[in-house]
């Protein structure tokens, strides 16, 4: 099977769904509150793993409640936690407003993924067995720099996810083989509004560029060759939520799996276009069987 490790976040999601996100000094009434396993780094281990792949998670969940929650939300997918280590301290949270449109705004609080700033002894050898390192931005830039740089001196694929959005430095570039932002991450990268020309600047700095653009599918550019554009399927969206980390987790395993790169990329639409049909972030990600049939729907 591919073996797909991630390096990166794990949080408690404590969501609250309301039919219209407040306003600054606004007080609204919700509807409904959920605690669900995520985190961007967990969130795409689990799509990969509900993907079809062997999946390694490498990071730290606090010693508390919501850490024993994290790490059996993973193993219950499928993932393997043993490169997941338990810090003192509170783990990773994520509070977020789903509105009523499935939109959604989010404030992260790190606790125990602020000590992933580095590998531990171990570390190195799930990257090296890996086909495909995922990356995000929701632990320390030098704990993501390390994971990147191990992975280039093995040979493994680097997918990094530049979220949240912030300026990279070039050392990490340097070390990405394929960049998955969105619309507005690629506008922060790159000061370029248009998806076309933010792809076309960011192709001056790493290899390969899938620019995710929600409910218009995405658009992927490789060096010296024609842009590529792959539609989403049309759906209606309850919460999207961890669509984005679906898609990469699926688009990582399409590729680890040698497909064309069309394929890949419809392929992953398709497992997005199930996860926001969903609430929840991890929650509402696909297993391999459905991704297969709205894939060939």
């Amino acid at each position: 099977m591919t073996h797909i490790a991630v390096l990166g976040s794990t949080n408690m999601d404590l969501v609250a769904y309301v039919e219209k996100a407040p306003q600054r000094g606004e007080t609204v009434t919700g509807r409904e509150f959920r605690t669900i396993p995520g985190g961007k780094g967990a969130n795409q281990a689990i799509a990969a793993a509900r993907s079809g792949a062997t999946v390694s998670m490498i990071g730290a969940v606090g010693n508390d409640v919501f850490g024993t929650r994290l790490r059996s939300a993973l193993e219950h997918s499928g993932v393997d936690t043993d490169s997941l280590r338990t810090i003192e301290g509170p783990s990773g949270t994520a509070h977020i407003v789903v509105d009523d449109e499935g939109g959604n705004a989010i404030v992260v609080i790190p606790g125990a993924n602020g000590t992933v700033d580095h590998l531990t002894p171990g570390d190195e050898g799930v990257i090296a067995s890996a086909d495909a390192l995922l990356l995000q931005l929701e632990i320390p830039s030098a704990g993501v720099l390390a994971g990147a740089e191990a992975a280039r001196r093995h040979g493994v694929r680097t997918v990094l996810t530049p979220a949240p959005a912030r300026p990279l430095p070039p050392e990490l570039l340097a070390a990405t083989d394929l960049l998955v932002p969105n619309e507005y991450e690629a506008a922060t990268l790159t000061g370029r509004t248009d998806p076309l020309d933010a792809a076309a600047a960011l192709l001056d700095r790493v290899p390969e560029v899938v620019i995710t653009l929600g409910a218009a599918g995405c658009l992927y550019m490789l060096r010296n060759a024609e842009p590529l554009v792959v539609p989403a399927p049309r759906v209606t969206a309850v919460d999207s939520t961890g669509a984005g980390d679906t898609f990469v987790g699926a688009l990582a395993v399409a590729l680890a799996e040698e497909r064309p790169v069309r394929e890949a990329l419809t392929w992953a639409a398709a497992a997005a276009s199930i996860s926001v049909q969903r609430e929840g972030a991890s929650a509402s990600m696909p297993y391999r069987p459905e991704i297969e049939a709205q894939y060939t729907a």
